[in-house]
């Protein structure tokens, strides 16, 4: 099965969820599986998500960078791989000794960090605040988090802002079981290999955001290795991972209280072996349809003055990020308002 994601703009994601072969036939895409063949217009392709076992070549890869699309790969668990991206269509050598400099320099790389989780420990507040109007254990937590947000701008260094965002969090992660209409018990968060259904859903809506968040980087001029809260490594884009942070409150853990909460995503469509729970194929469509219809959401901008979509804020997120390495406005990060 394949999904094409709905989208403002002239393109779109597309999702392949069933094996088959993926090739360029003259100057178009198909998707061969078994004796079926579904044509994709590659003007209509934004990037493409592969959930699935699928073959591709050479010849397609070269014809997927001419048309500017990106590929994004899950393995079997559905769990991110890595990406194809294509030369970026905007090259700024200023740009990228501006984001340079800015990481080399703690003073300039403090402040973007800092700012960054001021955006998501707001962010964070905001989505608990949302369900303490009636609980008053979530307010005494929503207490605490302003206590330690009021430490962001103390912080000295990158190491002592991830331990202020860490307990952030922690203290967040602790009232999942109020929030959420099933049993979490004393809820931890862990990464790899995620142990239970909310840990699973968790790192799937996670790698669908930054692979989100990598393709609208990939439209600007931003380098997307050079990062100032995530350190700089290999085998990563870490700049998609400072931005994500920012947006995770509003593009993942809303998504989640909403499907768990409406009975959308059930035990049923989650597979367990040891020490490992993951989404089987039926959960992930799910997830991917679900986080695919909210991007597309749209809310009216309060300085645009007009109505954008939640994947066009990401997008904005990377131009006041340039407008801040360029010296015109200093960033502020993205604040849910609504």
């Amino acid at each position: 099965m394949s999904y094409a994601g709905g989208e403002t703009t002239m393109t779109r994601p597309y999702y392949i969820f069933s094996p088959g072969r993926l090739r360029r036939k003259e100057n178009t895409l198909y998707l061969e599986r078994e004796e079926e063949k579904t044509f994709i217009p590659v003007e209509d392709v934004k990037e493409i998500y592969i959930f699935s076992e699928v073959d591709l070549n050479c010849k397609l890869l070269n014809f997927l960078a001419q048309n500017g699309v990106l590929l994004h790969i899950f393995n079997y668990y559905g769990f991110y791989s890595g990406s194809f991206i294509p030369r970026q269509p905007q090259v700024s050598g200023y740009l990228l000794v501006q984001q340079v400099q800015h990481y080399l320099e703690k003073g300039k790389r403090l402040k973007i960090a800092r700012e960054i989780v001021a955006g998501a420990s707001f962010n964070i507040r905001h989505n608990i605040s949302y369900y303490a109007k009636k609980r008053e254990r979530l307010k005494d937590v929503v207490r605490e988090i302003d206590i330690e947000r009021e430490k962001i701008n103390e912080a000295n260094n990158i190491e002592e802002l991830m331990g202020i965002e860490g307990r952030i969090r922690d203290k967040y992660y602790s009232i999942f079981d109020d929030i959420l209409k099933i049993e979490v018990g004393d809820f931890k968060r862990v990464r790899r290999p995620p142990d239970n259904m909310l840990n699973a859903l968790i790192s799937y809506g996670n790698s669908l955001l930054y692979s989100a968040t990598l393709s609208e980087i990939y439209i600007t001029a931003l380098n997307p290795t050079i990062s100032y809260l995530h350190e700089p490594f290999q085998r990563r884009f870490s700049l998609a991972l400072d931005i994500s942070e920012v947006f995770k409150p509003l593009l993942v853990d809303r998504l989640i209280f909403r499907l768990i909460n409406k009975g959308m995503i059930e035990k049923k469509d989650f597979l367990e072996e040891v020490g490992l729970t993951y989404l089987n194929e039926g959960g992930r469509k799910k997830f991917v349809k679900a986080f695919d219809e909210l991007l597309n959401q749209t809310v009216k901008h309060r300085q645009l003055k007009r109505y954008v979509s939640y994947r066009q804020l990401l997008r904005l997120e990377c131009y006041k990020l340039i407008r801040h390495l360029s010296g015109m406005e200093e960033y502020k990060s993205f604040k849910i308002w609504w």
